[in-house]
């Protein structure tokens, strides 16, 4: 067993040569009969060095003085310095010197086993001390200076193993002090737990670091286990620093490429939400972290509103996010920001009306009537319905005036907004030379939009084909059909259908049927309703009789499939309606 040693205040004399005895006994791992005496005054740690570190990373190159007065004379207190308390001193000063190879050859020789015993009975006692002292009243092995130094201790070996790349070491270091609390306290830290030392400020950086080690150390679910035992055990931790975790926590979350198993409270409540993936479990930490920022718990953090927005996005619930956003405090957003973003989420929920009347807000004469996101995205809008397709060329012409030929890419984004909107816009003229001049001013800017983006823009060939197709000029539909389809890759099922139908109205019914049977090898069985329909429609054309009624068992089949998975309703009614549309032939 390592015995204690006295601390003695020591004369001025000598005490150069003590602490390099000193130093070069812990150094080495010795214990010697000589030096059972240890000065521990703050002097003989001055003058056992100074200088630079060839090796200081993140580290500060000069000793906290301060610090080690405050531990030294904290320890008086039991009137000794053992072997473990006097390394853990001699390596916190190597380590703020920046020797972190110095300072983790006498971190290793603390025996943490040895140690963990003794730390966790005087923590435990600490909270069951009684006011007067009985006779049974033992005290405890350490003091709470003491054990605040050597928790310390580990927390500097596992930074200096991190400073080394040795991360899965650093990990299961720093680990070492979370385990001990909690073992100690189940329920959580109590109240004021380690004020009136550092062990409190310990405790915190161990619990922020330890995931990150993980991390480092390419061990995802270790790591994800380690933020959650962050936010689910009671470690007293901040605000600022239980938000910090929760953000790290959720863009790993959506970053990281690994999927966690759901979390298991123990303590949760029945009518409590449980994620499911990494995407809920991300959206919910973020979501807390919005509502602090609106009860102006913690300052405003643009990135969680960011990170949010990409969650929701790719769950597919913006209406959920509209729903955050709206909540946001006065002053968080500017109003114009507001409403684009506001109009975004509810375009992306289908509410189309809701999002352009948004838009028509922003781009009035008292807001911010040149935006050009703004003004692009209420032409798409109104491009998609008949009665809204007058407004849409509006926004459009707008769009261009601002632009004013400064990028080619957005005039060719504008152009074939224009197009699409003439072109939807044509159809609800009541003269044929009306329909016939809006067509040709369609034609017009998707031309120019194909110029523009110098044929590199599938969505412009496809309307650009589309347009001529409606206008039955079938071989420049077809030219721009199958350059749109090379460029997409086969990866756009809308593309395919096009290319089937123009070669179907060239009369070329073989290699229409083709290009629909290429289309469903390439597509998944939940995308081919509207390719069976057209295969169908196609067979019938060539009285292929056999082969459509094949093709409608197997689209009647899909939807089967379909009512049964997502209980779609009634799937007798189901038949009835499709073999009806069958019958007449109404099926499109």
């Amino acid at each position: 067993m390592k015995s204690d040693v006295k601390i003695k205040s020591g004369r001025s004399t000598g005490k150069g040569k003590n602490i390099r005895k000193i130093m070069k006994c812990l150094c080495s791992g010795e214990k010697k009969a000589g030096d059972n005496m240890i000065p521990a005054s703050p002097s003989a740690f001055e003058n056992s060095g100074s200088g630079r570190s060839s090796r200081t990373g993140e580290i500060i190159n000069k000793p906290e003085i301060g610090n080690i007065e405050e531990a030294e004379s904290s320890l008086r207190e039991s009137g000794c310095l053992n072997y473990e308390e006097a390394r853990a001193l001699l390596g916190r000063y190597e380590y703020q010197k920046g020797n972190i190879e110095a300072a983790l050859h006498v971190f290793e020789g603390i025996d943490i086993t040895a140690i963990t015993s003794k730390i966790m009975i005087s923590i435990a006692r600490r909270g069951d001390r009684p006011r007067k002292r009985s006779q049974n009243f033992t005290a405890p092995p350490m003091s709470m200076h003491a054990v605040s130094l050597l928790l310390e201790a580990i927390l500097l070996k596992a930074k200096s193993l991190e400073g080394l790349g040795r991360f899965g070491e650093a990990a299961q270091s720093c680990k070492v002090i979370l385990d001990i609390l909690e073992s100690s306290f189940p329920q959580g830290l109590p109240e004021n737990f380690g004020a009136d030392c550092k062990l409190q400020e310990t405790v915190t950086k161990a619990v922020e670091l330890l995931p990150e080690l993980w991390k480092l150390a390419d061990a995802s679910q270790e790591a994800i286990l380690s933020y959650r035992r962050a936010l689910l055990h009671q470690w007293n931790l901040d605000v600022g620093t239980t938000a910090r975790i929760q953000k790290e926590f959720a863009i790993f979350l959506l970053h990281s490429g690994s999927e966690a198993c759901p979390p298991n409270l123990r303590s949760q409540m029945d009518s409590s939400f449980v994620p499911k993936n990494n995407i809920e479990e991300a959206i919910l930490l973020l979501m807390i972290l919005l509502r602090k920022v609106v009860l102006k718990r913690i300052d405003w953090d643009p990135s969680i509103l960011d990170h949010l927005s990409f969650a929701l996005i790719i769950s597919g619930d913006t209406r959920a996010l509209a729903g955050q956003i709206e909540e946001l405090p006065p002053g968080i957003l500017h109003r114009q920001e507001l409403y684009y973003a506001l109009a975004l989420c509810y375009y992306g929920a289908g509410e189309n009306l809701t999002a352009l009347n948004l838009l028509r807000k922003l781009l009035g004469s008292h807001e911010d009537p040149k935006s050009l996101p703004a003004l692009l995205m209420a032409s798409k809008i109104c491009g998609e319905n008949c009665d809204l397709a007058e407004e849409g060329t509006s926004f459009a012409h707008r769009a261009l005036q601002n632009l004013d030929h400064e990028c080619d890419q957005l005039e060719g984004v504008a152009n074939c907004l224009l197009g699409v909107s003439l072109s939807v816009y044509s159809k609800s003229a009541t003269a044929d030379s009306e329909k016939f001049t809006r067509q040709s001013e369609a034609i017009e800017a998707l031309e120019a939009a194909r110029k523009k983006t110098r044929m590199t823009d599938p969505n412009v060939l496809y309307h650009l084909s589309l347009e001529y197709a409606n206008e039955r000029k079938l071989d420049s539909a077809l030219h721009y059909a199958k350059k749109c389809l090379k460029l997409e890759g086969g990866s756009n099922i809308r593309t395919w259908l096009l290319l089937a139908r123009i070669l179907s109205a060239q009369k070329r019914y073989t290699d229409s049927k083709s290009i629909i049977n290429a289309a469903l090898d390439q597509t998944g069985k939940w995308d081919q309703a509207e390719l069976l329909q057209t295969k169908a429609k196609i067979l019938i054309a060539q009285d292929e009789f056999k082969g459509a009624i094949e093709t409608y068992s197997q689209l009647l089949a899909f939807f089967q499939v379909q009512s049964k998975s997502f209980n779609l309703g009634d799937k007798k009614l189901l038949k009835q309606k499709l073999c009806w549309k069958i019958t007449t032939g109404s099926v499109a």
